[in-house]
């Protein structure tokens, strides 16, 4: 993939947790408009490696561009200002503030001055949001907090969105619901970096697959093609 295509480039990163080495000289990239899976047991660095490609992990160490530009030593905003949304595993959300609060208050236009995801199609992409738009974040279910993650980072119109552990701990309907989205951000061409325990889905609704092993990538490849083969099974123990 050429420097031009990459919309997130990262050579020999390496991070840690004070004495903790997590991550071993990992190479990644995510073009423009791709969606890429991220997988691997638990403990293994699929966060840590999200959290340093954003700014999140403080000792770091190796090369990190984001649409060309080095972003190795640089701060969370400063990542998310080139385009790259990012929705935790915690999700994130404000308790406090209303649904429309939460939407309304990350709302700006994207680097090119889209404005496609406005409250009205977060809204009508997410039902039971506007079902429960006047509620505050903390009467929301565990899935409604999700949708709500997922949608506020729409509404900054990013080039693309980072989810980690995208469908964990929810209801069987609501993850078909989160996947639906995901399928809808993928069809609009926004690059997609998704980490999740279902390694199927994942691979379903990938371009591409990278699995981490003990801070290392162990895998990596096209997604219809690892999924046919034994490989990708025998690497998760599944």
């Amino acid at each position: 993939m050429s420097a031009a295509q990459a919309l997130i480039d990262a050579t020999a990163v390496h991070a840690w947790y004070g004495s903790s080495h997590v991550l071993h000289g990992i190479d990644f990239s995510l073009a423009r408009g791709e969606t890429v899976g991220l997988l691997g047991h638990n403990g293994m660095g699929k966060s840590t490696l999200i959290r340093t490609l954003l700014g999140h992990v403080r000792e770091r160490k190796g090369r990190i561009a984001v649409r060309g530009r080095d972003v190795s030593r640089a701060r969370p905003h400063e990542v998310a200002r080139l385009g790259v949304a990012y929705v935790p595993e915690g999700r994130g959300i404000f308790p406090n503030l209303t649904v429309r609060e939460n939407l309304v208050m990350a709302a700006r236009p994207g680097r090119d001055g889209r404005v496609e995801w406005t409250l009205d199609r977060v809204l009508s992409t997410f039902p039971r949001l506007r079902e429960r738009v006047s509620h505050r974040g903390s009467q929301l279910s565990g899935g409604e907090q999700q949708m709500l993650s997922i949608g506020r980072a729409l509404m900054t119109h990013p080039d693309a969105i980072v989810l980690d552990e995208a469908t964990e701990g929810l209801a069987p309907l609501v993850v078909a619901e989160v996947w639906r989205v995901i399928g809808e951000v993928r069809a609009a061409g926004m690059a997609t970096l998704i980490v999740d325990r279902d390694y199927r889905r994942v691979a379903a609704s990938s371009d591409r697959i990278v699995v981490l092993q003990k801070g290392r990538v162990a895998l990596s490849g096209n997604s219809r093609e690892l999924l046919a083969g034994p490989a990708l099974a025998s690497l998760l123990g599944v």
